[in-house]
């Protein structure tokens, strides 16, 4: 276990209006323990311009961003890991959360990134999938095991609480262990290149 808990991401990557995301998101934050320090990231409250920049951010890491986007980017680079909270938009996930991901490079890069779905009937796994081959191309690792809320409608009373949570708590405890422990090996092998 680390000396000093682990800095953990989570990140709501549904901007549209009347959005499910942030009873999700602070759902999973409250299955969070004490080896993770928690920063909700809501992609809402970041300017996420259609256009691409001009330059691939692999090219130049430290570009000219949106003035609206810098809270942003001081948060993902800040994070030792994420946890992507995303729905299903025709069988993929959101432009917003692609945007953001987009615009950066090294605030990904040899970190470990865990997921959260929600959706009608295939509770975000077809988002996750594609997320997964868009942050290997960034040379993220993205742990196996993930939390899944299929027909998330059905799942979660009027409060935001879930009517039987205890499959979806297990299923968020084997990811955040997973999540753990990759953030721990990556954290240590940045530290040691840094050192080289």
């Amino acid at each position: 276990m680390s000396a000093q808990p682990l800095k953990l991401a989570i990140i709501i990557g549904s901007v549209r209006e009347g959005r499910f995301g942030p009873v999700v998101a602070n759902w999973i934050a409250e299955q969070v323990d004490d080896r993770f320090d928690v920063d909700i990231i809501d992609l809402a409250e970041a300017e996420l311009p259609a256009a691409l920049p001009p330059v691939p951010p692999a090219l130049d890491p430290d570009m000219p961003r949106p003035a609206g986007m810098s809270d942003l980017t001081e948060r993902l680079a800040a994070a030792d890991a994420y946890l992507v909270v995303t729905p299903d938009y025709n069988r993929s996930y959101p432009a917003a959360l692609k945007s953001a991901i987009d615009w950066h490079y090294t605030q990904w890069d040899a970190k470990t990134i865990g997921f959260v779905g929600y959706s009608g009937a295939s509770g975000g796994l077809l988002a996750i999938e594609h997320l997964r081959q868009v942050f290997n191309e960034l040379n993220a690792h993205t742990v196996r095991n993930y939390v899944s809320f299929p027909r998330y409608y059905l799942l979660f009373d009027e409060s935001g609480r879930l009517r039987e949570p205890a499959e979806f708590e297990e299923a968020a405890r084997a990811m955040l262990d997973q999540v753990h422990w990759w953030a721990s090996a990556l954290v240590t092998a940045r530290s040691a290149q840094v050192a080289a």
